[in-house]
């Protein structure tokens, strides 16, 4: 099983680390025991078939899994050296600083200003919100598209700008970290590229953990990626080595399309 130190993240403390790691459903263990270090400003990809684990796990990295019913994490999540899920932590500032983008886009039934802001208003953001708008769609990759029509209802946008002002939402609260749960699968191909043109971008000033299905779509965005099988971590690296140089039998076979 890979254990942390697979991945040589310098002297730097890892933006996100997995320290035994297990999650529970009710009596089904769908994670068991994974340990990872995700290091900061690189793209992480989850690899591996249905019912892995990958997503289980993802939310594992913002306590998603407490919204959960019958849902039990083991093991610690470390974020800047403090276990997520000490007592005392709250998990709603966990989530600020740990945004999520879902598989779906999901806009709330608002205009594409009052979207991009939601997040900034409820945490009492008292800054120029014009501008926070702008800087986020803008880093969205989004800005020109909508500059003119910011007060029209994000259900006008079509499903990939729709996902763009999901990301935009999630960054103008200002994350330090951002999880991405198979964000390209609902898309086109012309907005999956641009969503995947978009993750080259962000890691400029975000460290990012994508969940994807598609195979060649983790080759192309991400610096890391860890193959799950059946809950547990198989293999973790670069990955360029994942894909033409991998270590296990079982992420060889999945890579290559022999199983999954």
């Amino acid at each position: 099983m890979a254990t942390i130190h697979d991945i040589d993240v310098g002297e730097a403390v890892p933006a996100l680390e997995a320290r035994g790691v297990s999650v529970v459903y009710g009596t089904n263990r769908a994670v068991n025991d994974v340990s990872m270090a995700v290091p900061a400003n690189k793209v992480v990809a989850l690899i591996g078939p249905s019912g892995c684990g990958k997503s289980s796990l993802l939310r594992c990295f913002n306590r998603m899994n407490d919204l959960v019913q019958d849902a039990r994490v083991e093991g610690e999540v470390l974020f800047e050296g403090e276990n997520l899920y000490a007592p005392g932590v709250d998990a709603v500032e966990v989530r600020r600083r740990i945004g999520m983008v879902f598989q779906k886009p999901n806009p709330f039934p608002k205009s594409i200003y009052d979207n991009t802001a939601f997040g900034p208003r409820i945490n009492g953001y008292d800054g120029d919100l014009d501008i926070l708008v702008e800087e986020s769609l803008r880093q969205a990759a989004l800005w020109d598209e909508v500059q003119d029509r910011l007060r029209e209802s994000a259900y006008r946008l079509s499903g990939g700008q729709q996902q763009r002002l999901c990301i935009a939402r999630a960054l103008a609260v200002k994350p330090e970290i951002i999880l991405m749960d198979e964000p390209a699968s609902a898309l086109d191909p012309i907005a999956t590229q641009k969503i995947e043109e978009l993750l080259y971008e962000l890691k400029k000033h975000y460290t990012i953990v994508i969940v994807t299905h598609n195979m060649q779509q983790a080759a192309r965005v991400s610096d890391y990626t860890a193959f799950l099988y059946m809950g547990e971590l198989i293999e973790y690296g670069p990955t360029d080595a994942i894909f033409t140089n991998p270590r296990e039998e079982r992420t060889e076979a999945y890579v290559t399309g022999r199983f999954g």
